[in-house]
């Protein structure tokens, strides 16, 4: 089913079909794909493979009306439709503010759009970017501004072989920005922010306090164990995220499968000796899936987080419920729910590669781990380790010589060495918010997660300073791209 739901996807993403006629061609198929059970038995059987073309196409069909009904332009009531150069917009604050070099960012939802004296209640989204200092220090998530400047068009830059920021926004169902000083808005009296989202914020802004004030050292080292645990990426040093990328340990500071593969290691660890939660496999599922949620949900619950929690729901109840269930049939599902929820997921990068290091750890670590035989036991667990990191390379490689055009060297020893120090400090950073009220404790377990993340930037920037740490400027394109994936297939 998650083949013809992508075919669906991309298809609409570059045709456009109209809504009538994709309803038009999902009702004829659905009909035909029913009507097709009274047939004669054995026409039924001989004609097997005309049913399957027939379900395919119902659901290439859903996939396309899914694009269409993600495109806020197809609604009437998108903002868009009704602008001018003189309107004025009633925003309401989605997020809190983001410090970036130069301003402060966050999304913003339109709730109306004035021209004159008619007010029109609208949809979507905008990009909205203060300068540093007109914002107001109390304006955050929920507040509501007038603001009384016209939008600008989200544009490339114009550089050949640049990223396509334009079309990432518009996957973002984002199609203008703004910049605004002091004069260009003011702040509307009211808060409607909603229970849920506001605890998440607030949660992460407490976890955010407490590293910075149990964590010593500078703000690389902040930064870092920010990233770590919930995915916070403004603190970070831009060079020193460049060094664990040209290592190969990105995928480090960025939430992922990984931290909540972790997680879910050492909740199963801990339910296996709790006597009550061993003997009910019920509650062992259901408090499984209900930490690994909350912890999506407290990082934030990015696209990235996302992917990752439903994956390992999936995972969960099909290792629980469905004995025969593969770990493939778990993959897709979650692929295929993930794609009905935001069909643009499809584009993401860290979609992509996410789904291709676990394809590839599934298909090739047990392979290459057999190719051999370890009797000592530290040398055993280092080689399992190392055919993980193998296996995940193996699959990713041509997507990573496309986006990134490098290719790190020496990932296997950086790997080897920065995803066991990774896991302690991850481990150590949920002691440390566990143990924030007992400031004396805090303050210790701060002082040696702070020694572990510093020990960890100075093994990869020190790595990082051989000349032939990376391979970089490799030039790909779409089609040596897929020239990759069928050598490796092959």
């Amino acid at each position: 089913m998650l083949a013809p739901l992508v075919a669906g996807i991309i298809l609409q993403w570059y045709t456009g079909f109209e809504l009538v006629f994709l309803i038009s061609g999902m009702a004829i198929t659905g009909c035909v794909y029913l009507l097709f059970n009274l047939l004669r038995m054995e026409w039924r059987f001989s004609l097997q493979w005309v049913r399957g073309l027939l379900l395919h196409a119902v659901i290439m069909f859903f996939a396309m009306i899914l694009i269409w009904f993600n495109d806020p332009k197809h609604s009437l009531n998108w903002y868009g439709h009704h602008i001018s150069d003189s309107s004025s917009y009633l925003v309401q604050i989605q997020e809190p503010l983001m410090e970036k070099e130069r301003s402060l960012k966050t999304t913003g939802r339109v709730v109306a759009v004035i021209n004159g004296n008619r007010l029109v209640k609208v949809t979507g989204r905008m990009q909205l970017y203060f300068s540093k200092d007109t914002v107001h220090e109390t304006l955050q998530y929920g507040d509501r501004i007038m603001v009384s400047k016209a939008l600008q068009p989200i544009r490339n830059s114009g550089n050949p072989g640049a990223f396509n920021y334009e079309r990432y926004a518009a996957f973002q169902q984002i199609f203008h920005q703004v910049f605004l000083q002091q004069t260009d808005w003011h702040k509307l009296p009211g808060n409607e922010k909603g229970k849920f989202r506001s605890f998440i914020y607030q949660a992460r802004a407490y976890i955010i306090q407490t590293i910075k004030r149990y964590i010593p050292g500078d703000k690389q080292e902040k930064g870092i164990a920010e990233a770590l645990l919930i995915g916070y990426k403004e603190d970070l040093d831009k060079d020193l995220v460049q060094a664990y990328s040209n290592a190969g340990v990105v995928h480090i500071i960025a939430i992922s499968g990984l931290h909540l593969g972790l997680i879910y290691v050492m909740l199963s660890w801990l339910m296996d000796r709790i006597p009550l939660i061993r003997k009910s496999r019920a509650a062992r599922v259901c408090l499984l899936l209900a930490c690994l949620w909350l912890f999506s949900i407290l990082t934030g619950a990015s696209a990235s987080v996302l992917r990752s929690a439903v994956m390992f729901t999936c995972i969960v109840i099909g290792k629980n419920y469905f004995v025969q269930s593969t770990v493939y049939n778990s993959l897709a599902t979650s692929a295929f729910l993930l794609l009905c929820y935001n069909p643009y997921f499809l584009w993401d990068v860290g979609f992509q590669l996410s789904y291709l290091a676990l394809l590839g750890i599934v298909a090739l670590q047990q392979p290459i781990y057999r190719l051999r035989y370890c009797r000592n036991m530290l040398v055993e667990k280092t080689w399992s380790l190392l055919s993980v990191t193998l296996a995940a390379q193996i699959s990713t490689f041509p997507l990573c010589l496309y986006y990134f055009h490098q290719f790190p060297n020496l990932f296997l020893i950086t790997n080897l060495l920065a995803v066991p120090l990774s896991t302690i400090i991850l481990f150590a950073e949920i002691i440390l918010i566990a143990l924030s009220g007992f400031d004396a404790l805090a303050v210790l377990v701060g002082k040696i997660t702070s020694q572990m993340i510093l020990l960890m930037n100075w093994l990869i920037t020190s790595l990082n300073r051989f000349p032939f740490a990376v391979w970089d400027n490799i030039y790909a394109n779409i089609y040596t791209t897929w020239v990759l994936v069928l050598l490796i297939i092959g």
